[in-house]
């Protein structure tokens, strides 16, 4: 087991990791006292080797790993993807690229919905991984043993875990399924946060656009907040406190101290200072800019049936070709098709269209219906079986029974 924890090795490691057609790669950090996480530990492997690296080693510098997460000729493989992607879009000011997210992949290969990586290990491998030190304290030095093969794990059996998924999609034709999937994935807009955008974060419990106006200031600002301070958005005020700001609309910091979910003395601080004048910035707005109220989602009469219906024939197509339902189509899709046949949604674009959309589309026009066939349900079209409840074969399975089909 090698541990680098000098910028030289670093080098040396990404260097050769960098020969490969891909490296797989994973991260431990800490968040639960800080806005961004806090990375403590880099595991890579190739097809040859696998390094753990201290990332809080003195002097280290990352800068040869960020080069090899910026090398277009090398695939990165994750698991779950997103925290790695965002520690660093965070720390590096990029995305990495090209990516394979194995999660998603599994999805797309009948392994269920947002399947963890140790049940598809065990479900591949057939081999088992002890994750009692998922959660234990990766900032504190020396790690023990038992960490660090934890960590290894984590990189060394995703190796043939991808190698696997990879084959399957390749055999089944779904390699660009996934691809559509790491484009929004590897999309900056997915990891920006912008204060001004903060507000979509939070339950919109407004009626009246000065309401709206409020809440939309007083979060910006939290959000601004907690980055610069680097502290989760809950310490700097709840969410509960926000929403009743909004309704209250304090401009006097002992109408602030009145309120139910201001801790007692906090209307004395300079964040209440900034609170009230996140408060009079959006009381200050002339009547014609105030925001408009996001309405809620109308569904048209009868639409509440027609998503029921939706529902049965999404797990149908799902079992039956393999797809994990989630990567299909969600409820608003289904929602938004039920209201709009044009509705702009994934189901109804690319593969996902040719696999369900246009099933979907058949069967709220009444051109294709739902029965029973025996004890299964089918999806009919002028009489004729068209979907069929039946497990995908050699999908969700182990490794031992698909080997014939990766090879």
């Amino acid at each position: 087991m090698q541990i680098v924890t000098s910028t030289s090795d670093l080098a040396d490691v990404c260097q050769r990791l960098a020969r490969h057609d891909f490296v797989t790669v994973d991260t431990e950090f800490l968040r639960e006292t800080t806005f961004w996480p806090k990375l403590c530990v880099v595991q890579m492997a190739s097809p040859e080797e696998a390094v753990i690296v201290d990332a809080l080693a003195e002097g280290l510098d990352l800068a040869p790993f960020f080069d090899l997460m910026r090398d277009e000729s090398v695939i990165k493989v994750f698991h779950a993807a997103r925290q790695d992607i965002e520690i660093v879009y965070h720390l590096g000011g990029f995305i990495p690229h090209p990516v394979f997210d194995t999660q998603v992949a599994a999805m797309v290969c009948g392994f269920g919905d947002s399947i963890s990586y140790d049940q598809l290990v065990q479900r591949i491998t057939d081999k088992r991984i002890d994750k009692s030190s998922r959660f234990t304290d990766w900032a504190r030095r020396p790690l023990t043993t038992k960490q660090l093969d934890y960590a290894l794990a984590d990189v060394t059996h995703l190796r043939e875990v991808y190698s696997f998924l990879k084959a399957n999609l390749a055999e089944q034709g779904r390699s660009h399924w996934v691809g559509d999937e790491m484009e929004v994935l590897t999309s900056e807009d997915t990891y920006r946060s912008e204060p001004e955008n903060a507000w979509r974060r939070l339950k919109l419990r407004v009626r009246k656009p000065i309401e709206f106006a409020v809440l939309q200031e007083v979060a910006a600002w939290r959000e601004r907040e907690a980055h610069s301070r680097n502290v989760p958005r809950n310490r700097i005020i709840k969410d509960d406190a926000i929403y009743e700001i909004a309704a209250q609309q304090p401009t006097t910091v002992s109408a602030l101290g009145a309120l139910r979910t201001i801790p007692r003395g906090f209307e004395r601080s300079r964040t209440a200072e900034d609170i009230l004048a996140a408060v009079k910035r959006a009381l200050d707005l002339p009547k014609d800019q105030l925001p408009e109220v996001p309405k809620g989602r109308s569904a048209p009469d009868g639409s509440a049936a027609a998503v029921d219906l939706l529902k049965v024939l999404l797990k149908l197509v799902s079992e039956a070709h393999g797809v994990a339902a989630k990567v299909i189509a969600t409820v608003e899709d289904l929602e938004k098709i039920a209201a709009d046949d044009e509705a702009d949604v994934g189901a109804l674009k690319g593969w996902r269209r040719e696999l369900f959309g246009e099933v979907a589309l058949k069967l709220k026009r009444g051109e294709m219906a739902l029965a029973f066939n025996g004890r299964r349900i089918v999806a009919v079209e002028q009489g004729e079986p068209v979907v069929s409840e039946q497990p995908a074969k050699a999908r969700g399975k182990r490794r031992s029974r698909q080997r014939s089909s990766a090879q």
